[in-house]
């Protein structure tokens, strides 16, 4: 989808002169927005912005200073798997002691 902006020429000075590559600045303002106020998902950030991987969206909402969408239920997951991958990790140490 292409998008245009109407913009007064003044605005659209200022707009140049501070951005190397204004389609792709509004792109980015658009895509933290929309994450900021919940409407996209890592995933949309990551199709949007035409990144690879999970870790380029953390750093770029990292360089932006926006915060991952990150949830106590999010923490208590990570926990359990971290303490499902320790107890295993034990086990196959003491299988190869």
């Amino acid at each position: 989808m292409n998008l245009e902006l109407q913009i007064t020429d003044d605005v659209a000075h200022l707009l140049t002169a501070g951005y190397a590559d204004l389609p792709r600045a509004a792109v980015e303002a658009l895509a933290l927005e929309g994450y900021r106020s919940k409407r996209f998902s890592e995933g949309q950030l990551r199709q949007m912005l035409g990144f690879s991987s999970r870790l380029q969206v953390h750093a770029f909402l990292k360089e932006h200073e926006v915060h991952l969408h990150y949830s106590l239920a999010d923490l208590e997951q990570d926990r359990k798997t971290s303490n499902e991958q320790e107890d295993s990790a034990g086990r196959e140490n003491q299988r190869l002691a």
